[in-house]
């Protein structure tokens, strides 16, 4: 069996849905593959899941196209790709209260924000506000990452970036009502996010693992779309027990299968849109580095051939 390790970029959610699919109905077994899962909580994020990568600790970590551009960028570059979407289109949004007057991102001027501490998340969510009108004066906090959630829950922060198939739907659950803010309604032109990153050399010398992986791992996802009940039940002996007992894993798995795409295109991440998002960093003053987008993702993987 060939070992495979993959770094995940928050608790178990539906976004990881495929991954434990495909680990519960054998696919990777099957495939010859050993897959550890990791869990962030395991270290309570004391290292990212793109640190494992850039330090060769994993295979595999999930991350928003954001962290590829910067470890390509950063003064002592890591070479890392992504090599498949697990979503297609966005299904992040900044978040407040829907019992505050904050009703549009300018009212954020003078407010605070839940930050995770990306390297371009401040300025981008910061250009948003400007974008609306505002002028992107945020008061920028940075808790423990796993505890974001709950400052906004609990009023210690006016704002933060959730995602709404998962922290949007726990709030539905729990009969709190949010207003949330998605990007490309304000002029981003956001990438893809969550991807899964590989080192580049790795991709070279593991290429038929890493294959081997992506095929499984499609798999689950496309049983998931199938199966939203089943993949449910098996995503759930895995998330916490406090989003088990919070959150309508059912409602979550059918809110996030449309994103994963089809059989067709699963994956995928077009050139057209990662360029889109690179030239918006560029032009907003957010990157200035990256010389081309080819550095950053890829779709040979999936394929076989070809980016």
């Amino acid at each position: 069996m060939t070992p495979i390790s993959i770094a995940l970029d928050w608790t178990p959610n539906t976004n990881h849905t495929g991954f434990f699919v495909a680990q519960e109905l054998g696919y990777y077994e099957n495939a010859g593959l050993q897959v550890q899962i990791i869990d962030p909580s395991a270290d309570q994020y004391a290292t990212t899941p793109a640190k494992k990568l850039e330090l060769g600790q994993v295979d595999f970590a999930i991350a928003p196209t954001e962290s590829a551009i910067s470890l390509n960028t950063k003064s002592r570059r890591a070479a890392v790709k992504a090599v498949a979407a697990i979503l297609q289109e966005d299904a992040s949004a900044i978040a407040v209260l829907a019992s505050s007057d904050i009703n549009r991102p300018a009212a954020l001027d003078g407010r605070s924000y839940a930050s995770y501490g990306a390297r371009y998340e401040d300025k981008i969510v910061q250009q948003m506000v400007r974008n609306d009108g505002g002028k992107g004066e945020l008061y920028l906090s940075y808790p423990n990452k796993l505890g974001i959630w709950n400052t906004l829950l609990e009023n210690k922060a006016d704002a933060t970036w959730i995602f709404q198939n998962w922290e949007g739907v726990e709030a539905e659950t729990q009969g709190i009502e949010l207003r949330c803010f998605e990007l490309g309604n304000y002029g981003i032109p956001y990438g893809y996010s969550p991807v899964l990153l590989a080192l580049a050399d790795q991709i070279e010398s593991r290429r038929e693992a890493y294959q081997a992986f992506l095929q499984a791992t499609k798999a689950g996802y496309l049983h998931a779309l199938e199966n939203p009940e089943s993949a449910a039940r098996m995503l759930g002996a895995f998330v916490t027990a406090h989003d088990r007992e919070r959150i309508d894993l059912v409602k979550a798995q059918k809110r996030t299968n449309p994103y994963y795409g089809t059989a067709q295109t699963w994956g995928q991440m077009d050139a057209a849109r990662v360029s889109r998002f690179v030239t918006w960093l560029k032009a907003n003053n957010i990157e200035s580095t990256l010389e081309a987008i080819e550095q950053i993702f890829t779709n040979e993987l999936l394929s076989g051939s070809g980016t």
